[in-house]
């Protein structure tokens, strides 16, 4: 399993932006576009230079607390 996979990501709709917002709140506020799906490739890829940059910097990584929901059921 690569690390990014440890975090939970997701595309919702903003109502009140009117636009896609892409999460990943263990790592990083977010980030915005008008197409869902390529929005969540997108945002798989700024986790991945997240992480690259915490490996770079020898910096610990925060623990994952947002789980899909299947998880905690």
């Amino acid at each position: 399993m690569k690390k990014s996979d440890m975090y939970h990501k997701w595309v919702e709709w903003s109502e009140q932006d009117q636009i896609y917002i892409g999460k990943c709140p263990d790592l990083i506020t977010g980030i915005h576009g008008e197409n869902p799906v390529q929005l969540y490739s997108e945002l798989c890829e700024v986790v991945e230079e997240v992480i690259q940059h915490f490996e770079k910097e020898g910096r610990s990584f925060p623990n994952p607390r947002i789980r899909p929901m299947q998880d905690v059921a």
